[in-house]
């Protein structure tokens, strides 16, 4: 039986643009003159691997990007842009989630992130307070779909992987946290959690330790 959510961020609690949900990027060029395609091969192709993981601080790896592509930026303006417009909160899951949390079930994030980021997720976008807990990639040293992120968890969280249910919008990530003896969603936007939960749990009751 199910004990515990864990919930990916990007693409499934957070989608977009506040003001329409657009992605992040979707007018970089027009507000801080940087090429998409240009920030991906400099910054995110040689350099993510490293900053998510936390073995290097992002705005080190960014600043040595951005003397190439956008040599007028500082790496705090970029950082303060990408932020605020990754933002939109799905506020039904959200509120969804919440309820779940105050009938029992234990409710964590567990999402690909770097540490600046994570920090405004949970206290500038408030995210922090609706959860038990977060777990994400920097502070574990492995991401998804890597095993390891899953066995982290698992031992983290004190719940047996066959409790754990992964709400994720990445396949690859759902099928890695299959094979880690998780239970997990393909989430594409277009279903509750009562209805995933239905899947799982015919008579709607929440196991208590």
């Amino acid at each position: 039986m199910i004990r515990a959510l864990m919930v990916d961020v990007d693409g499934v609690l957070v989608c977009g643009r506040p003001r329409d949900g657009l992605p992040w990027a979707a007018d970089l060029k027009a507000d801080l003159g940087i090429d998409p395609a240009q920030l991906h091969s400099e910054f995110f192709l040689p350099h993510w691997t490293e900053v998510v993981l936390g073995r290097v601080g992002m705005e080190v790896r960014l600043a040595v990007a951005l003397r190439k592509i956008a040599p007028h930026l500082h790496p705090d303006e970029f950082i303060k842009y990408w932020f605020e417009n990754d933002a939109r909160i799905n506020v039904a899951l959200l509120d969804e989630l919440e309820r779940k949390r105050r009938a029992g079930m234990r409710v964590y994030l567990a999402t690909n992130q770097e540490h600046l980021r994570a920090r405004y997720l949970l206290d500038t976008l408030g995210l922090g307070p609706h959860f038990d807990d977060v777990f994400y990639s920097a502070a574990i040293g492995s991401r998804k779909p890597d095993p390891a992120f899953f066995q982290h968890i698992a031992r983290s969280s004190r719940h047996a992987p066959a409790e754990l249910l992964l709400i994720d919008d990445t396949a690859a990530n759902v099928a890695a946290a299959e094979t880690a003896g998780w239970r997990a969603v393909h989430w594409s936007g277009d279903c509750s959690l009562a209805s995933i939960l239905e899947r799982f749990d015919d008579d709607g009751s929440f196991a208590r330790r």
